[in-house]
């Protein structure tokens, strides 16, 4: 370089910092291994992560696996500042549609895109996946961060999981074997889970005016931040005890598109379920919802899952002792409704 030439373009330039990279890596190891199972080989650093499958726990193996993100839940983070918890929400999104088939939890990964690396940012999703994990019995082997100066702000940042799980073959759950007669077991959510929050911010925060600081409704204690950024709960280790307690018939993940959107996926084309909307209360936040949008009954129940998280499908035999299960792994359940002949339809009543 000549005397008075302008130095060369670093990648900090560019807006990447790799020391913050570095820094970020240090804050999370202990976090990461906190939920390592004895299947882990190695430690963080490899270029692949490395788990020695059970072979001797299992005869005929089907591996299952999944892959999702918190959606719009993100920007409430991002505008609160708060991440500490939304890794939380990141891991029920993939392990509890795992389970859905059967699959006890083995591993997770991730991805984290950010528009500026600060590694206190970094430690705080990873802690809530680390959580996660050991909420749901699977281990956080590997992840990546990625910086994208110019196509994200500083603060921005957006999260995606994969989750993989494994079941017995004859043990896969899938719904084939749902009858007249079987009860519907709602696994309660107390917030919005991971789901319809475009809706929600559309209501609250645009319509209604309502500030993430103020209560989150009349005689609240809590923040509208607060109960906003509820986690989500965890279903998968209670749904793997109640695979091997009794004779699940199907799992359904009460996701985007609410109870009629995904309990039909389990159904077969034979049978209707019938669920009662009188046999729990929904979490209020719900009706602010409702209230201040002017939201139809009907598409509170396509976007929301109004405080059931999971459905369970069990025999009427069985159902006395899948509440004890449940209620044994710290999981309250509820009879929320039957299954009866039909064409594979959702019958809500109120």
């Amino acid at each position: 370089m000549d005397d008075g030439d302008e130095p060369g373009v670093t990648y900090a330039d560019a807006g990447v910092d790799i020391e913050a990279g570095d820094r970020a890596v240090d804050l999370i190891k202990d976090k990461v291994r906190s939920t390592y199972r004895p299947e882990v080989i190695g430690d963080i650093g490899g270029f692949g992560s490395l788990f020695a499958f059970p072979k001797d726990r299992y005869r005929d193996p089907v591996m299952v696996s999944s892959t999702d993100g918190v959606g719009t839940k993100a920007y409430l983070a991002q505008a609160t500042g708060r991440f500490d918890t939304i890794g939380i929400d990141l891991v029920a999104m993939c392990v509890d549609d795992i389970v859905c088939q059967g699959a006890e939890p083995l591993y997770f990964l991730d991805y984290i895109a950010v528009g500026h690396l600060d590694p206190d940012h970094i430690s705080q999703l990873v802690e809530g996946m680390a959580v996660g994990c050991r909420q749901a019995g699977c281990a956080l082997i590997g992840g990546e961060m990625a910086a994208h100066p110019g196509s994200m702000e500083p603060g921005e940042f957006d999260i995606v999981g994969f989750a993989v799980g494994v079941v017995e073959r004859d043990r896969i759950i899938s719904g084939a074997r749902i009858a007249p007669g079987d009860v519907l077991l709602g696994l309660p959510s107390p917030g919005l889970r991971s789901n319809g929050y475009s809706l929600a911010r559309r209501v609250l925060l645009e319509r209604a005016g309502r500030s993430l600081h103020e209560p989150a409704f009349s005689g609240a204690h809590h923040s509208l931040a607060d109960e906003l950024l509820e986690p989500s709960v965890i279903y998968a280790s209670g749904v793997v005890a109640l695979r091997d307690a009794v004779d699940v018939k199907g799992v359904a993940h009460i996701t985007g598109g609410g109870i009629p959107g995904n309990l039909r996926r389990i159904l077969p084309g034979t049978v209707d379920a019938v669920v009662r909307r009188q046999d729990w209360e929904a979490p209020r936040i719900f009706g602010e919802i409702q209230h201040l949008g002017g939201v139809s009954d009907e598409e509170m129940a396509r976007v929301f899952n109004l405080g059931i998280g999971m459905i369970v499908v069990v025999s009427e035999a069985d159902a006395f002792r899948s509440l004890d299960v449940l209620r044994d792994r710290g999981f309250r359940a509820l009879r929320i409704g039957e299954v009866v002949a039909g064409e594979g339809r959702v019958r809500v009543e109120a």
